[in-house]
């Protein structure tokens, strides 16, 4: 079952659609899932949406939604900033404690690129998440972006970038906009796993704010919680190495699964039938629902 709805974030109505298993029995509270999309992008048809209807399937509540400024979300367009991102994921947190088909002491968060990074540092200032699953996401944002602009030419240029739209924004109070891909490249053959709701274009500042963005100092503090970080081998978009430094830093219970095949949208239709099982097992072993089969 799918229900769209929407719900308070500090003033603003989110867009967002609640998966509930079809097997649920009247009155059951069942585990679940909180699904945070990736860069400006969607919770409709996008890697989002692919996740949460794995998580209806597998037995879980899953309620995906668009950021602030995202999707059909309130707020201006593409003025993302991580930590409105953060207290979006808490807010959504709120809202599904309180829905009587969730049991509101077992509701996980799964976020996916950017959406896993905002999914970390939610949890790790925020002991109501029960669990996280970080899929290909990343930890320090300069050194991210280091690795999306590996050579001193391409560094800097997205550096005269941000510095030129500093400065564009001190003189005149307007934001510069530049490409999505000008910030985080984006391989040509990779682009059609994008939802066509994504963002296309975003402020300077967007870019600034992932830049100052480190999930690396809470990730520590969301032990004993169990989290997962899933990442794909040779990621051409984050950097797996991303999931590396985070997995170090994390306390126990936390694992790392790395597969290959695959770059950074690893629900993709190839590579579902293998991934899906690989998640299943962390999820019967940490997080498991009376409905999984």
């Amino acid at each position: 079952m799918e229900e769209r709805l929407s719900f308070q974030s500090d003033g603003l109505k989110l867009s967002a659609v609640l998966h509930v298993p079809e097997g649920r029995k009247p009155g059951q509270k069942l585990p679940a899932f909180i699904v945070l999309h990736g860069f400006v992008g969607s919770k409709d048809e996008s890697h989002a949406e692919i996740q949460a209807r794995m998580l209806e399937e597998m037995g879980y509540v899953a309620l995906r939604f668009d950021f602030r400024c995202c999707g059909e979300s309130e707020g201006e367009r593409a003025q993302v900033r991580c930590f409105d991102q953060v207290a979006d994921a808490k807010n959504a947190l709120t809202f599904l404690q309180a829905r009587e088909e969730v049991d509101p002491d077992r509701i996980g968060v799964l976020g996916h690129s950017f959406g896993a990074a905002v999914a970390v540092y939610a949890a790790g200032i925020d002991s109501r998440f029960a669990c996280v699953i970080s899929s290909c996401g990343w930890g320090d944002g300069e050194r991210k972006f280091r690795g999306q602009h590996p050579t001193p030419e391409a560094w800097a240029k997205f550096t005269g970038l941000l510095e030129k739209g500093r400065r564009h924004k001190q003189e005149t109070g307007e934001s510069m906009w530049i490409s999505r891909f000008d910030a985080v490249p984006i391989p040509e053959h990779l682009r059609k796993n994008l939802s066509p709701k994504a963002i296309m274009e975003i402020p300077v500042e967007t870019a600034w704010s992932m830049y100052n963005f480190r999930a690396d100092d809470v990730v520590g503090d969301i032990s004993p919680r169990p989290i997962l970080f899933f990442h794909t081998a040779n990621d051409t978009i984050t950097p797996t190495e991303q999931s590396l430094r985070m997995y170090e830093k994390a306390g126990q219970p936390a694992e790392l699964l790395i597969v290959t095949g695959t770059s950074h949208f690893p629900l993709s239709p190839q590579d579902a039938p293998r991934t899906k099982t690989i998640l299943k097992g962390w999820l019967d072993k940490f997080i498991p629902s009376p409905l999984g089969v």
